[in-house]
């Protein structure tokens, strides 16, 4: 088969593993704008949601309903991170909220370990594995469409719309981002700051667990899957601009494609090099990334 003939199955890839980029970048730029800080146990978020719902599915759980157990359990464990971890340390600097993470990200990492073993687990699809052939004839007639990545694409497309609603048009959703901005003017204006954080990481915990649902049929759960789902959900919202939802999509998205074109045009030993590179390109670049505001210094 040609390059051309290809070209739609590795862009289908692309935008189906974006998708899931986009949504963890989403829980980076929640959070990052109710504290200023970066998470970087959201990739764990994904982790316990995907796994949370196989072991629902194993013990005879419906899919849909799996899903929706393994959100809500990711969603009060992000809580909880919050009210043991960052709300004690609230008066210290970035830094120090960073390493807090990282720190929790290893330890919720050797957690799974235990409890989930460390071979992959399979999920079944959501609406089974019979592939949508796109073009019956012509030069794209090899090209199918998993039900699953419509799912993935679908649900994200539906996320980015209602975060956006929720970070624009809400006075939550301006709250949120006022208690980062200026944490003691927000309290000054009668904003509960602290049950703003709260809700920051119930939220991006809520999106975990829903990205890890609808991924895990895809590439299975495994203790570690969220480890460089993490490190390029972060380098997608650096692309995309920190701070931005739909900047966080349009990153997956684009860094997903590139991945995805770099394993057709050079080697599949370079997919996890590009999300990096592409980052480190961006920082040089452009800080504020492909929506951000820029940022004039004088």
């Amino acid at each position: 088969m040609s390059f051309a003939s290809e070209l739609p199955q590795y862009v289908i890839t692309g935008l189906t593993t974006g998708s899931i980029y986009g949504m963890t970048a989403i829980g980076f730029t929640l959070i990052y704008n109710a504290t200023g800080a970066v998470n970087f146990a959201q990739g764990e978020f994904v982790t316990y949601g995907a796994l949370i719902a196989i072991s629902c599915v194993a013990k005879g759980v419906p899919v849909g309903a799996a899903v929706v157990v393994g959100m809500g359990g990711v969603m009060v464990l992000a809580a909880l991170l919050e009210r043991a971890a960052i709300r004690p340390a609230r008066r210290a600097s970035v830094i120090t909220l960073i390493i807090i993470t990282i720190g929790a990200s290893m330890l919720l990492r050797g957690v799974a370990a235990n409890l989930w073993g460390q071979d992959a687990l399979p999920m079944p699809s959501f609406s089974g594995d019979e592939p949508i052939v796109l073009a019956r004839r012509g030069l794209f007639s090899s090209v199918s469409l998993a039900p699953q990545q419509v799912w993935v694409m679908g649900v994200v497309l539906v996320a980015m719309v209602l975060l956006w609603v929720l970070g624009d048009r809400t006075l939550v959703g301006k709250a949120i981002r006022a208690c980062a901005i200026n944490r003691r003017a927000a309290q000054l204006a009668g904003i509960p700051v602290s049950r703003m954080v709260m809700l920051s990481f119930a939220l991006s915990g809520l999106l975990g667990g829903l990205a890890g649902g609808i991924f895990a049929p895809i590439v299975m759960g495994q203790y570690n899957m969220g480890t460089m789902l993490g490190l390029k959900g972060f380098a997608a919202a650096i692309l995309g601009g920190m701070g931005n939802p739909v900047g966080a999509v349009v990153g997956g998205l684009v860094l997903g494609l590139l991945e995805n074109l770099s394993t057709a045009v050079i080697s599949s030993g370079y997919k996890d090099a590009v999300a990096f590179a592409v980052m480190l390109v961006v920082l040089l670049t452009r800080p504020s990334g492909l929506l951000g505001r820029r940022t004039r210094t004088v």
